[in-house]
């Protein structure tokens, strides 16, 4: 006995299939398929009454507890308020007794007025909009035929739905995404309709109709919306935005919340005004046919359109999707984006990623790092970073999303803050862009450099100049030999190229230019940074960067040569002692550790978040090689624990107490290793049992302060 196809829950039905604009982006007149043109411009009764018989066997046949049907077009209102009546009548009429019926209409809103409100207050029918944005954004394309504009008769619809007689009838607003416009604009005129809901729709587009992308812009649509999301959430989400809401949805493990994102079956269907079942009306812009089924409601069921092999290809998740797409990290947050959007004329046909896959993953990874969407699932080696018992698979994970995180950081500067008159900035923007088109691991170096965060945060907060990214650029490209010179900033006399040193200037502020054959050992004026090399650690001694003061002490000014020589004695000493006593946390540290900032004195033992991540560790010298081997562990703990509060969710963060006990005890229970003292473990101890007692943690810190007990 085979079983049932999945059941198709929300039907689109065509009441009309013509349109009183002329919007030059839309799919159903200006895309390849243009079976429009020949189909009746009314839906009849017939096909109404059989696509209300059609639904009630579906609904019995899977017994569903609700159907939706939206009354589409073209544009649904032109099929008129009597024709609108009879059509709600027979879908409630039919579905009576058998389920609920969700009804909505969409529509550009021109036509709307109170007697169509009366109509659909009456039957219950939810209405949503279609509007771009602001007056500008809106005009680019949703004009009438002679170009006129749309705008204000919409935001006359938008006026009488939101009275208080109207008001539950208001679903949301339909948003296409045009770059070109400012999105901080187009969300503000959004928001300002209070509609309770919005949804932002990438313009339908295929492999071989690609979208607009403005040269020079990694991921133009991600950059754009996360510009709407930055100001989305500083108003405190004011309403739901489904295309967000997906996204932190499916990355806490929950469903998709729409049919361009996640793995959930396709579930939707159309019927055209002359009765074919169609697909999503998405896919009328990879072919003239596409959307075609071969099926009618007056011969078939939705079952057997259900069986379609289009429909069929999006009922099986992951295993319907590419290999690139079934190996991506973030597929279960994007499901390899709208189907229509994978086309591409050749044999693979729909067998591709999503046009738009660089901003999905943009996006999603974006989201994840502001939001902590994915904090409620582990990262791979969790429980070995809990027990101390980690080699670096885990650590390395932290790394990869702290270079994200940086890489974001950098973008949202470059969004929000920066003026064309930044002539530094924009030059290393470019130069930045560009490595990351070619080849994104020459810029490796750069995200992962602990104190680039340290200086993309601060110059967010407005305490740092952006101009600092040429700096960085320049570390990279210089020693690299991609170019022979680099304009960067000048501070206090000095040129600074972060993780090899700093360039003595006759000016003392200002832009200099900056040679390969000036950063090389020897060259007068130059200041290498010094390096500290032993058995299996090469780290280097940073005393010059900028934006070292980052460890809750003042950081000590340039090392003298005798001061360096006793740092070279004592690390490797130090260092020789961690591989004996925690070689797991010493393979680890020897992996990612890149540098150690001297501090003028010993770190405030309060201080619980290292502003260098693991990557970079502040240390006051200490002729005893125990007490320094303690002070690296623990600095790389609070490092490690920093990271992962990026990506994982442990606890309460209102609960202060449980936050400085948790980085205190986890830090402890590897120091405790390396010297013994009965005293510290018991304090180690009871510091552990009180974590264990506490509400605040979550289920994975739970988990966190169980490995520890392990560890302990």
């Amino acid at each position: 006995m085979t079983s049932l196809p999945s059941p198709l829950r929300q039907l689109v039905l065509k009441v009309h299939s013509r349109c009183d604009l002329a919007c030059r982006h839309c799919y159903v007149y200006e895309a390849a398929d243009q079976s429009w043109s020949d189909r009746p411009r009314v839906i009849s009764e017939e096909v109404v009454f059989e696509t209300a018989q059609r639904l009630v066997e579906h609904a019995k046949s899977h017994t569903l507890a609700s159907v939706q049907v939206i009354l589409h077009g073209g544009e649904p209102l032109l099929a008129g308020p009597t024709r609108l009546r009879r059509i709600c009548e027979q879908l409630r009429a039919a579905l009576c007794g058998v389920c609920d019926l969700d009804l909505r209409i969409h529509t550009n809103g021109v036509q709307l007025s109170e007697r169509y409100l009366d109509l659909f207050a009456e039957f219950n029918v939810r209405v949503g909009l279609s509007l771009d944005g602001d007056r500008s954004a809106n005009d680019r394309y949703r004009l009438y035929a002679d170009g006129r504009s749309s705008y204000d008769r919409v935001q006359r619809a938008i006026t009488l739905l939101n009275e208080d007689r109207y008001r539950h009838l208001f679903s949301g607003i339909l948003c296409t995404i045009d770059v070109r416009n400012d999105p901080i604009a187009v969300y503000d005129s959004l928001a300002a309709t209070r509609a309770p809901h919005i949804d932002f729709l990438l313009p339908h587009a295929t492999w071989d109709t690609p979208p607009l992308r403005p040269e020079g812009v990694l991921a133009p649509y991600a950059t754009w919306l996360l510009a709407v999301h930055d100001r989305w959430s500083a108003q405190g989400r004011p309403m739901p935005v489904r295309l967000f809401d997906s996204v932190i949805s499916t990355l806490g493990g929950g469903p998709s919340l729409t049919e361009a994102m996640g793995l959930e079956s396709a579930d939707v269907v159309v019927v055209e005004t002359d009765g074919s079942y169609e697909q999503a009306d998405s896919l009328k812009v990879a072919y003239d046919g596409a959307p075609a089924t071969g099926r009618t409601v007056f011969r078939h069921t939705l079952d057997d359109v259900a069986d379609h092999p289009g429909i069929a290809a999006r009922q099986h998740g992951l295993s319907d999707l590419c290999q690139q797409c079934q190996d991506c990290p973030v597929v279960r947050s994007c499901g390899g984006g709208l189907f229509a959007h994978r086309y591409r004329g050749d044999s693979s046909r729909f067998d591709n990623p999503s046009v738009y896959c660089e901003d999905l993953m943009e996006l999603i990874r974006a989201l994840d790092a502001r939001t902590g969407a994915g904090a409620n699932r582990p990262i791979d080696g969790f429980d070995a970073l809990a027990d101390g018992t980690d080699g670096g698979t885990a650590t390395h994970v932290l790394l990869e999303n702290r270079q994200s995180v940086t890489r974001e950081l950098i973008g949202a500067i470059d969004r929000q803050f920066l003026t064309a008159d930044e002539k530094l900035w924009w030059s290393a923007w470019r130069t930045f862009v560009d490595l990351g088109r070619r080849d994104r691991t020459v810029l490796e170096p750069l995200l992962s450099h602990p104190y680039a965060r340290t200086w993309a945060a601060r110059c967010l907060a407005g305490t740092a100049p952006a101009e600092h990214l040429a700096s960085l650029v320049a570390a990279v490209v210089l020693p690299a030999g991609i170019v022979d010179e680099v304009t960067v900033p000048v501070s206090d006399g000095y040129a600074h190229l972060p993780m090899l040193g700093r360039l003595r200037t006759p000016a003392a502020d200002g832009p200099a230019v900056v040679t390969r054959n000036q950063i090389v050992a020897g060259a007068p004026g130059w200041e290498p940074v010094r390096r500290v090399r032993a058995d299996g650690l090469d780290i280097f001694l940073d005393d010059i960067d900028p934006y070292r003061g980052c460890f809750g002490g003042p950081s000590a000014e340039r090392l003298t040569d005798e001061d360096v020589e006793r740092w070279q004695c004592v690390l490797p000493q130090s260092w020789a002692h961690i591989r004996k006593t925690l070689p797991w946390i010493a393979s680890a540290m020897a992996s990612e550790v890149r540098l150690v900032t001297p501090l003028v004195a010993p770190a405030d033992p309060k201080f619980t978040l290292p502003g260098g991540g693991f990557g970079a560790l502040g240390v006051h010298y200490d002729p005893d090689p125990v007490r320094m081997a303690e002070d690296l562990v623990r600095g790389f703990r609070l490092g490690l624990l920093d990271a992962l509060l990026d990506v994982c969710e442990l606890y309460d963060e209102a609960d202060v107490r449980v936050g400085e006990l948790l980085a205190d005890t986890y830090a402890r229970v590897a120091t405790d290793a390396l010297r013994s003292n009965a005293d510290s473990v018991r304090r180690t101890r009871a510091q552990w049992s009180e974590l264990s007692a506490s509400a605040s943690l979550t289920r994975l810190g739970r988990r966190l302060v169980e490995g520890m007990g392990r560890a302990l």
